[in-house]
C-alpha cells in the first residue's frame, strides 16, 4: 500500500459507532478531525460508564502502535478482536484519518508524526470530567480494568502508590487487577486501602491455610480477599458491578509475591453470584468489570447468562464495535478498550425496570494535542517524575528504526531487548516474554531511559545466563504457544510468543500440542539439536529469582555502546497453515511455509 492509497483508506474508513440497541446492526457516523466533534457524545439514556484499562502506569502521554499480527483461528477467525489494519478498518464506514490511525498500525511513522502522542492522565482528566459533566450528577461511573500500577520507573519505585494516588485524582470508582498483583501481599492491601473507589475481584480468594492462619481478608465466610461486586446508585437506577481479575496470575506471574491468594476464571461461582445479585439486589444492570482477556471473556459471555456488559482488559485490543454474544439468558455486550490510556470506552445505558433496554457506545482515542491538560494532573504528574529525572532523561542512542512491540511474533524494541541480551551476557540464544505492554518510539528520537523503563519495568526484572537443552528450549516454545493459539479461550492466557534472538523456527498455531514448533535453527543455519546444549540468555523468570543485573541496566548498556540503533534482523517465525488473508494478519515480515 502506497501513500496515497493509504491516505485514501483513511479518509473512507471509521472508527465511530452509535448502535441501536442490543441485537440491531450498526449505524456509522462520520467524525471529523476536530476536537469537537471526535470527543462531543450526545447524552444517551440513563446512565454513563466509562471504561478505561491496561493503562500500564503510562502518566504522559505516549506513541503506541497497533499490531499487524492477531491472528484468529477456528471459532475467532476474522471475530473481533481477530482483525488488523486494513481488515479492521473494512469493518467500518466514513472514518476520519485520526480514528483509523488510533486503531491501526497502518503507515504508522507517517501517522503519528501527523497526529501526535496518544493518552497523558492529564489529557485523559479533561475529557473523562468532560464526558461526565455532560449526563446529570451521579449517573456515570469511571471503571478501571486493571494494570494500571505497573509499566514505568515511577510505578516500580514507588511500588504503583504513583498510580493510585493518580486515579484517585482521575476519579475511578472501580477497578480490577492483574499487575497489580506483581507486588508483595501487604503492598497490594496498602495500596487498595489508599484508593479512594472499590477494588473488586470476585475470583480471588484466599487459600483454605491462609484463611486458617488469619491472612486479611475482606470476607472471612467466603475467602474473598476483595469486595467480589459493589453496587451503585445512578439516578433512578442500581447497577451492579462485578470484578474479574486475572485468572491466571499466579501462573503468568510470580506465585511467590501473593503466596495466600488463589484465582481462576470461576465460572460457576461468577453465575451463582449474579444470580445472587439479580435475586436480592434489586438491579437494573449488572457489568462485570473483567481483566480475562477478550478470547476468554466471549466465551463467558456465551456460558454465563445474566450480565449485561462485559468491559474487558488484559488483551489491549482496541475494539470500536460492541460484540453481541447470545446466551441462554438474552445477550451480553463484550468490550475492551486497548490500552496505555490511548481510549475511553464509553457506554450509555438506558435503563428499565432490571433491564437494558438500549444502549450507545464509543471508542473515544485519547490525542493529547487535541485535549488541554488538567492543570492539577500536571503539577501531580510533574512532582511524581521529579525525583527520578535524572534516570529517566538519561539519553542512551537513537532509534534509526521503528521501535515497538505488539504482535504475536515478535516486535523490533523486543528485538532489541533480545540482541542485547546476547551481546552482553555472550549467549547464543535470548528469550524475552512475549508481553503487551510498552510504548513505541520513533525513528530519530532519542531512547531514553525513561523509554527503557517502559518496556522492562516490573518487580521481577533479573536476568539470566544458563546452559539449556534443545529440548528444553523446544518445550518453552511449545508451552507459549499453547497458551496463546489453544483453540479453548479459557485456556489461553493473553500474552504473545516469547520472543527470539539468535534462534528461528517453524509454527503451525492450528498444530498439536508439543507438535507446533519445528526446524529449529541458530542464525547461522545451525539445526537446534535435542540433545546438545546452548547458551542462552534471558528475563523474568516467575519460578524463582534469577541472579543477574535488571533487564533494564542491561538494555541501557547495550544502547550506551551502540548510539544508534537499527533493526536490521528480526527473528520472526516462519507460518505454517497460515493464509497470508487471514484478517488477523497483515505486512508480515517473517514467511509463510
Amino acid at each position: 500500500m502506497n501513500r496515497r492509497e493509504f491516505l485514501d483508506l483513511l479518509m473512507r474508513s471509521s472508527a465511530a459507532f452509535s448502535m441501536a440497541g442490543v441485537g440491531l446492526s450498526a449505524s456509522a457516523k462520520t467524525w471529523s478531525n476536530s476536537a469537537s466533534s471526535l470527543y462531543d457524545v450526545p447524552v444517551f439514556g440513563s446512565a454513563r460508564l466509562l471504561h478505561i484499562t491496561d493503562t500500564h502506569a503510562q502518566l504522559n502521554p505516549i506513541y503506541f502502535r497497533e499490531p499487524n499480527v492477531n491472528l484468529g483461528f477456528g471459532t475467532t477467525y476474522g471475530r473481533w478482536p481477530h482483525k488488523v489494519g486494513k481488515s479492521l478498518l473494512s469493518e467500518l464506514s466514513d472514518a476520519s484519518a485520526i480514528q483509523a490511525h488510533a486503531l491501526t498500525y497502518l503507515n504508522f511513522e507517517e501517522a503519528a508524526s501527523r497526529f501526535g502522542k496518544v493518552g497523558g492522565f492529564a489529557h485523559l482528566k479533561t475529557l473523562i470530567d468532560q464526558l461526565r459533566a455532560s449526563v446529570p450528577d451521579g449517573r456515570s461511573l469511571l471503571l478501571d480494568g486493571g494494570d494500571t500500577w505497573q509499566g514505568s520507573g515511577t510505578a516500580y519505585w514507588t511500588r504503583g502508590q504513583d498510580m493510585v494516588e493518580a486515579t484517585n485524582k482521575l476519579g475511578v470508582d472501580i477497578m480490577t487487577g492483574h499487575w497489580e498483583f506483581t507486588y508483595l501481599e501487604d503492598e497490594i492491601l496498602a495500596n487498595v486501602e489508599k484508593f479512594n473507589g472499590t477494588f473488586v475481584a470476585q475470583n480471588t480468594y484466599a487459600s483454605d491455610e491462609a484463611l486458617f492462619d488469619g491472612v486479611p481478608v475482606y470476607d472471612d465466610m467466603t475467602g474473598h480477599v476483595f469486595k467480589p461486586y459493589d453496587i451503585k446508585t445512578m439516578g433512578e437506577h442500581r447497577v451492579a458491578v462485578i470484578g474479574q481479575a486475572f485468572p491466571y496470575t499466579p501462573i503468568a506471574n510470580p506465585k511467590r509475591f501473593i503466596p495466600n491468594w488463589t484465582f481462576g476464571i470461576r465460572e460457576n461461582d461468577l453465575a451463582d453470584l449474579v444470580d445472587e445479585i439479580r435475586a436480592n439486589e434489586e438491579v437494573d444492570a449488572v457489568i462485570l468489570l473483567s481483566h480475562n482477556g477478550m478470547d476468554v471473556d466471549l466465551k463467558l459471555a456465551s456460558q454465563v447468562s445474566g450480565i449485561d456488559v462485559i468491559l474487558g482488559g488484559h488483551t489491549h485490543d482496541g475494539v470500536p464495535v460492541p460484540v453481541e454474544v447470545k446466551n441462554s439468558g438474552g445477550v451480553t455486550l463484550v468490550t475492551n478498550a486497548g490500552s496505555n490510556g490511548k481510549f475511553v470506552g464509553v457506554l450509555d445505558l438506558d435503563l428499565g425496570k432490571g433491564r437494558v433496554k438500549d444502549y450507545r457506545y464509543r471508542l473515544l482515542p485519547v490525542f493529547s494535542e487535541l485535549l488541554t491538560p488538567d492543570p492539577e494532573m500536571v503539577s501531580f504528574i510533574d512532582a511524581v517524575r521529579a525525583p527520578y529525572l535524572d534516570i529517566l532523561n538519561e539519553e542512551l542512542a537513537v532509534a534509526d528504526s521503528l521501535l515497538y512491540r505488539r504482535g504475536n511474533f515478535n516486535g523490533t524494541f523486543d528485538q532489541v531487548i533480545c540482541d542485547a541480551l546476547r551481546t552482553q551476557l555472550d549467549a547464543q540464544i535470548s528469550l524475552s516474554p512475549g508481553f503487551r505492554w510498552g510504548t513505541t518510539v520513533l525513528p530519530g528520537e532519542t531512547i531514553t531511559m525513561d523509554r527503557v523503563m517502559d518496556q522492562t519495568c516490573m518487580t521481577y526484572p533479573e536476568t539470566y545466563a544458563r546452559e539449556m537443552s534443545g529440548e528444553n528450549l523446544k518445550a518453552i516454545l511449545e508451552d507459549v504457544a499453547d497458551n496463546l493459539f489453544n483453540s479453548d479461550p479459557y485456556y489461553q492466557q493473553g500474552g504473545d510468543m516469547v520472543r527470539c534472538g539468535g534462534l528461528n523456527y517453524v509454527i503451525e498455531p492450528q498444530g498439536q500440542f508439543g507438535a507446533r514448533i519445528t526446524d529449529m535453527t541458530l542464525d547461522n543455519g545451525e539445526k537446534i539439536e535435542a540433545g546438545k546444549n546452548y547458551k542462552v540468555a534471558g528475563w523474568a523468570t516467575v519460578g524463582s529469582q534469577s541472579p543477574g543485573a535488571p533487564i533494564w541496566d542491561v538494555v541501557a548498556d547495550y544502547l550506551r555502546d551502540a548510539k544508534t540503533v537499527k533493526v536490521d534482523k528480526i527473528n520472526t517465525p516462519v507460518l505454517k497453515g497460515v493464509k497470508a488473508d487471514n484478517p488477523g494478519i497483515e505486512s508480515y515480515l517473517g514467511k509463510f511455509a
